[in-house]
């Protein structure tokens, strides 16, 4: 326990029911040709144990704090050379893997489960699925479309490569330390869109552009890609950045692309 409370100061309150942990590692479908799982966060190795039971997954683990990983190197010797005592977030997903495809699971940190999705979007050409649990307001964010007042950045960004699927909702006690929120569990499944109809660095600038000032219509949100006022007469300016969906911005980064004012 006193290993538990040390390391609460990195975001991150340790699984201590394995049915929880069987259950997220159920979750994952490994699809067509995946056979590496990446887990991230291991702490103590509650999902880890789980992952090994598994031979036909090649499972690998990625932990930042070198006390966890001393722990790790101790008790699943199972594991080798397949621990990596890095950032996550710094990962070079294709030099570690090459073109494989692979799946992400974890408890991830409250602190910087958003970043960690960020990464993951930014490896999705690799990445086919993610199983994870985080905090509950987090997950609902993720997971809701368009109309909700949650939906968001990420929402949009996520939900034009993946399929988010809302799992389950886990409760404090399971946890040490307890958080004082609840958690849940998504799968993220990799969509057929290989590549946007649009230009992919524009409507990234577009959808964060238009959250930035949610509040506004898209014609006072939008303004600072100077497009002509008779663009922004037409309707959907009217609308709100959260009353979109991913083909509504795509839609409307190609309208952006056409009609920004040099």
């Amino acid at each position: 326990m006193d290993f538990v409370k040390a390391k609460k100061h990195l975001g991150q309150h340790f699984l201590n029911d394995p049915n929880i942990a069987r259950n997220i590692v159920e979750a994952l479908r490994l699809p067509d040709g995946v056979q590496h799982v990446l887990e991230i966060g291991p702490g103590m190795g509650v999902l880890t144990q789980t992952l090994l039971l598994h031979p036909e997954y090649e499972t690998a683990v990625v932990e930042i704090d070198r006390d966890s990983v001393a722990y790790l190197q101790k008790h699943y010797p199972a594991l080798e050379d397949r621990i990596y005592s890095q950032d996550f977030l710094k990962m070079d997903l294709t030099a570690l893997y090459g073109e494989q495809p692979l799946s992400i699971i974890g408890n991830f940190p409250y602190n910087i489960s958003t970043q960690i999705y960020f990464q993951i979007l930014a490896h999705r050409q690799q990445v086919r699925e993610s199983v994870g649990m985080l905090q509950k307001e987090v997950a609902d964010r993720l997971a809701t479309g368009p109309g909700s007042k949650t939906y968001g950045i990420l929402s949009v960004l996520l939900q034009a490569f993946y399929t988010i699927e809302y799992l389950f909702t886990v409760p404090p006690h399971v946890f040490s330390p307890p958080p004082k929120v609840q958690s849940a569990v998504i799968r993220l499944t990799r969509n057929d869109t290989e590549q946007l109809a649009c230009d992919e660095k524009l409507f990234f600038r577009v959808v964060k552009q238009a959250f930035q000032t949610r509040r506004k219509t898209l014609r006072n949100a939008l303004k600072p890609f100077g497009m002509p006022p008779e663009t922004t007469a037409d309707a959907v300016f009217d609308l709100r950045a959260e009353q979109l969906s991913v083909a509504d911005f795509v839609d409307l980064t190609n309208r952006v692309a056409a009609n920004k004012s040099e």
